[in-house]
């Protein structure tokens, strides 16, 4: 603590130079922290999918219907411990732009293979009992002000009613919340049953299958099971780990985790010069203060952990400023206005952009602090 005074010192020297530095670190974490929340979005929930889960679809595209009658020969097969299909239903509310995944399903199934929807019980049973009503997760429910019930008109893209109508209308009977925050709260579920029987054409076809298996640890035996048992059929399927088929619809856009690690690197390394570049200058500058620090009896070891304190003060004030505003900036929600299905700051990347902080101190530190370590007396008092 009583070094302290000399660190704030050093700091004040060069007031402008110094803010302008902090200003470059905390925009820098700010971005770290925006950029950790929309690669979070874009994992679509995958570290949280459920281990003992498989999803079938169609082996050659994603967007080819399989048979209902798919659901029956899954559930007897060894190894299966439930199933339930879903599809992609992909309406317009109000507007195009107006995005949330619609999902016809089996209702009481559905819901079973996902433990981390938390429905009320009540509002679970109006569902159950009501064909054409619809459940939506809190954070659609709370985008668009909906409330229990509500009905909503979705207006049909491509899913035509049998009457030559387009549009679909839904009584709302209940709001699901998530079991944590990674969980997806921005469906919108309905019956299939009322969804098939209204529907013009392709009656008695799905878009997937999720699989629950006994054993996650046999994942892969009990895929190629399930794949070999419609082989060589009209409808033959693939089979993965549903974390496996959320990481490939993501890749679908791109490597986003690359992209980001991309920017970040270029956006650190920028940072760490500028830092790098300050301490130098800094040390240069206080190189015949440093030499008598050094003639009243300080030795190299402090010296050297003097400079080194200084950068990582730097860093430590800039960057626990960036990640703090990060983290409150996020807490106001998703800035795309409800296009990414989740959005929030992980604890796990928070912790890890400390450890980018700390890295930072030292390496833009370690270099100048040498220097001012070696630094001679004699040496020093011939620059003055």
């Amino acid at each position: 603590m009583r070094y302290l005074p000399l660190l704030w010192g050093s700091l004040k020297r060069k007031k402008l130079r110094t803010a302008f530095t902090l200003l470059s670190i905390l925009i820098a974490f700010v971005l770290y922290g925006y950029l950790a929340a929309i690669n979070k979005a874009f994992e679509l929930g995958v570290s949280v999918t459920g281990e003992d889960r498989l999803v079938l679809r169609h082996k050659v595209s994603f967007s080819i219907l399989l048979p209902e009658s798919y659901g029956p020969r899954i559930a007897a097969l060894p190894g299966v411990t439930d199933v339930a299909h879903a599809s992609w239903f992909g309406g317009i509310y109000q507007e195009p732009r107006n995005f949330f995944p619609q999902l016809p399903v089996q209702a009481e199934a559905y819901l079973r293979l996902y433990p981390e929807f938390l429905l009320p019980e009540d509002q679970k049973q109006a569902w159950l009992a009501n064909r054409s009503s619809a459940i939506v997760g809190r954070a659609t429910a709370e985008k668009y002000g909906w409330k229990i019930g509500d009905r909503v008109p979705i207006q049909a893209t491509l899913w035509r009613k049998a009457d030559g109508t387009s549009t679909w209308e839904f009584e709302l009977v209940g709001i699901y919340d998530g079991a944590n925050a990674e969980t997806d709260t921005t469906q919108f579920l309905f019956h299939y049953d009322y969804f098939d029987e209204a529907r013009a054409f392709a009656k008695g076809q799905v878009g997937w299958y999720i699989i629950r298996i006994h054993d996650k640890d046999k994942a892969a035996d009990i895929a190629q099971r399930i794949d070999a048992e419609f082989a060589n059929s009209f409808y033959e399927t693939k089979t993965s780990t549903e974390r496996a088929f959320i990481q490939g619809f993501a890749e679908q856009i791109g490597n986003i985790g690359a992209i980001i690690g991309g920017i970040l690197a270029a956006v650190f390394f920028t940072i760490l010069l500028v830092t790098g570049n300050t301490m130098m200058q800094s040390v240069r500058e206080r190189i015949a203060e440093l030499a008598v620090l050094k003639t009243v009896g300080f030795p190299n070891g402090l010296v050297l952990g003097l400079v080194l304190a200084e950068s990582l003060a730097l860093a430590a004030l800039g960057g626990g400023l960036g990640l703090g505003l990060a983290w409150l900036a996020i807490l106001q929600g998703d800035p795309t206005g409800g296009a990414l299905p989740i959005f929030f700051f992980p604890r796990t990347d928070m912790l890890i952009g400390v450890g980018y902080i700390a890295a930072l101190g030292l390496t833009a530190g370690i270099l100048p602090a040498v220097q001012a370590m070696k630094l001679r007396v004699v040496d020093a008092l011939r620059r003055v």
